[in-house]
């Protein structure tokens, strides 16, 4: 059987790199995408792009279906003649909605992460050809840990630092318990900050702020380095974790296990500031302060304008933990996907998204009646 791949959270960015993914992997696959009813001609406009068949061959934009639904309602939103219908055709799921942004509303974030997992792992058991259900989770399921996180663990005696982070563990537990019963596989990726060819970028949050900081704070301004810096800060470019987690899902071997998509040697904080700052042409972190102060710092409005969450920056410059990857270092060796690129080989791009992003956002909030256009620290992201 070829495979039928259903993927839920388009048009998000990962969601999108997933389908592209699957498509690059294996020219027969056919892939389902859950569209909710507001994102249709956004999900519409962006597979418009991919290449279509001539001569009658089919292309990549033949192999994709949209289908009308909500990954977080009951039966995806779907009819039950439509959902019979879908779960006897897929083999494979890529659950990758979810809320991830650390500002978010608890009602949000649990309709979505907790309800989102057991809608996937229903409809994981009404599919009779399934081969692997993968779950898109997250490293910040360890909360507030610190030291080493093993790819076994999940429940450790952390406090969670947001509503997202308690949320998608929630509903990392969901999926775990289906584990004897279901072929599943879970991936838990550090921080995503963009692609690493083009640069582009979903949101701007944590780590992320630091792009915009880089392009668009006062030229004057230098980032506060909370703590001395030493701790590593694990970043890894969006493009890269889709096509781990898409090779993750086509292999038996996966079943059962969870993954740790990192990168096996993260720079410390101080460094990656330091090659965002040259990138944007700013001057490095000088010295370092106090925890307590840098949250001060970071309430300024022209920082807190910048993001939703600016705090969410802090705790991850400030917390030492490293995330093991037994499992992942493995498999994907075994399976020819390269280790986690370099954060140095790809700043540049996710800087000149960032400033790009910035200029079109102020071009497109000018005021013609007055004339006045508005400086960097009006953007809102």
């Amino acid at each position: 059987m070829r495979d039928v791949v259903l993927v839920t959270g388009f048009p998000s960015m990962l969601a999108r790199a997933v389908c592209a993914e699957i498509l690059r992997q294996d020219d027969q696959a056919q892939v389902r995408l859950v569209v909710s009813a507001r994102a249709q001609a956004h999900a519409a406009e962006l597979l418009g792009k991919l290449a279509s068949g001539r001569g009658g061959n089919g292309g990549d934009r033949e192999r994709v279906q949209v289908i009308e639904g909500d990954a977080a309602s009951l039966d995806l939103g779907l009819s039950g003649a439509e959902y019979r219908a879908l779960a006897k055709e897929i083999t494979r799921i890529h659950h990758c909605a979810h809320v991830g942004h650390p500002g978010a509303e608890r009602k949000e974030a649990e309709a979505v992460n907790i309800g989102g997992a057991r809608e996937a792992v229903e409809l994981a058991h009404a599919a009779s050809h399934l081969e692997c259900l993968v779950m898109h989770s997250t490293v910040h399921v360890a909360g507030d840990r610190r030291g080493v996180v093993h790819e076994v663990e999940l429940k450790a005696g952390q406090s969670f630092r947001s509503v997202m982070e308690e949320s998608r563990a929630r509903a990392e537990k969901i999926v775990r318990a289906e584990m004897d019963r279901l072929p599943i596989a879970i991936v838990r990726p550090a921080t995503m900050v963009g692609d690493s060819t083009t640069g582009e970028a979903d949101a701007f949050d944590g780590p992320s702020l630091l792009l915009l900081l880089a392009v668009s704070a006062p030229p004057d301004l230098v980032l506060p380095m909370p703590g001395g810096g030493d701790q590593p800060l694990n970043l890894v470019p969006i493009d890269w974790v889709a096509e781990a987690a898409v090779a993750i899902g086509r292999d038996p071997r996966s079943r059962g296990r969870t993954f740790h998509l990192v990168d096996p040697r993260p720079l410390s904080a101080r460094r990656v500031v330091e090659l965002i700052a040259k990138a944007g042409g700013r001057k490095g972190p000088r010295g370092s302060i106090p925890a307590n102060l840098a949250r001060a710092v970071l309430r300024v409005p022209v920082i807190d304008r910048l993001a939703r969450s600016p705090r969410a920056l802090l705790e991850t410059l400030t917390t030492p933990v490293t995330y093991d990857v037994e499992h992942s270092g493995d498999l994907l060796g075994a399976l020819g996907v390269a280790e986690c690129p370099p954060f140095e080989s790809y700043v540049d791009k996710l800087v000149d998204y960032a400033r790009e992003h910035v200029r079109q956002r102020k071009s497109a909030r000018q005021l013609p009646s007055s004339g006045h256009h508005l400086e960097a620290d009006d953007v809102e992201v």
